[in-house]
């Protein structure tokens, strides 16, 4: 499958069957997300694998957005090893570790896992609950596993917008 095709696949699931991602198959993602290109190649992301029973409660705490799996990625990244730009108003933080999960989203398709990137979360009652060091910013959390039966993606799914409203040329 061209790279094309495993975008216009991967959808959100938001339906999973609560087994667990292969170890095998883990690894290749987070490998996946180590390679990641960061600013400076600093390579700032934590990445926590949450798969234990006490985990998954904590994660059912800050979000009702886990979707049944039992597997997931709490994506974080060390505010000090960051990139400050020019005008010293952004760093490279949340870019980094998006990159990062990134490509762990997209590699666990490409291993037949399906994923769902979740932001319906307070970041500093997350912080809390897994303990987070004061330097270590959470970005997201990313829900693996495999679909429960009737899931798939929403119905406007293939629906884009023409290039022409989303990109100019100057």
């Amino acid at each position: 499958m061209n790279f094309l095709e495993l975008a216009k696949e991967r959808y959100s699931c938001k339906s999973m069957d609560g087994r667990r991602v292969e170890k095998e198959k883990l690894d290749l993602i987070l490998e996946a997300g180590r390679w990641a290109p960061t600013a400076k190649n600093l390579q700032g992301q934590r990445i926590y694998v949450v798969e234990s029973e006490e985990g998954l409660a904590k994660i059912d705490k800050v979000t009702p957005c886990r979707y049944n799996s039992a597997t997931v990625l709490l994506v974080a990244w060390n505010k000090e090893e960051v990139f400050t730009y020019p005008g010293e108003e952004r760093d490279s933080g949340a870019e980094g570790a998006t990159i990062v999960a990134t490509h762990m989203m997209l590699s666990a398709k490409s291993l037949g896992v399906d994923s769902c990137w979740v932001n319906f979360f307070d970041p500093a009652k997350l912080a809390k609950e897994f303990d987070l060091p004061e330097n270590e910013e959470a970005l997201m959390l990313l829900n693996l596993g495999y679909p429960a039966e009737g899931a798939g993606p929403l119905a406007n799914h293939g629906t884009r917008k023409p290039l022409e409203e989303t990109v100019k040329y100057i």
